[in-house]
């Protein structure tokens, strides 16, 4: 893979003061020959504080190494849309998204807050087949919200059918009927 090739991605960071933040990470992999495409999203926890000593500051930094990454794909995407549009409360009825693979199963849950603050919690949880378990929690705000469901929606034609290319078309053939590119 050409690594010089932008991929597309926003990131949102919320630390805090007792250092139990979040930082999420969405990647835009556009749809590529058979390849369906999907947005890669990435959570990871707080792991420093950071502060002010004198004239220097230290930002907190997050732990990228540890992320939990999930591949969302078309159904999670909308179903994610549905939540931040008002359309459902929660992904699943409260139930979240499961993903899972040889080495782990993986929750996927977002659903709209009101008390004590207004916002959209997305959870991540990930049990290992060792019986280990991690999770990263980010509560989104109604603006941050609202601003990742546009994105989503506007990435969702690439995500269906990749990025457009100029292709030269063959002519009308004399019959009326066109061939397969």
């Amino acid at each position: 893979m050409n690594e010089n090739r932008y991929r597309p991605r926003m990131r949102f960071f919320h630390p805090n003061a007792k250092g139990t933040g979040c930082a999420l990470s969405l990647e835009l992999l556009p749809a590529s020959g058979g390849i369906e495409g999907c947005i890669m999203a990435s959570l990871a926890n707080q792991q420093t504080v950071g502060g002010v000593q004198g004239s220097e500051r230290t930002y907190p930094t997050f732990n990228w190494e540890e992320a939990l990454t999930v591949k969302l794909g078309f159904a999670d995407l909308c179903k994610m849309l549905q939540v931040m549009r008002g359309e459902s409360e929660s992904l699943g009825d409260g139930k979240g998204l499961y993903h899972s693979s040889g080495k782990s199963n993986t929750r996927i849950s977002m659903r709209h807050l009101v008390e004590p603050v207004s916002g959209y919690a997305l959870d991540v949880n990930r049990t290992f087949g060792d019986g280990r378990e991690a999770r990263a929690s980010i509560l989104l705000s109604p603006w941050e919200a609202l601003g990742l469901a546009e994105s989503i929606a506007g990435s969702m034609s690439v995500i269906s059918f990749g990025v457009p290319s100029a292709r030269m078309r063959a002519e009308k053939p004399a019959d009326g009927k066109h061939e397969a590119a």
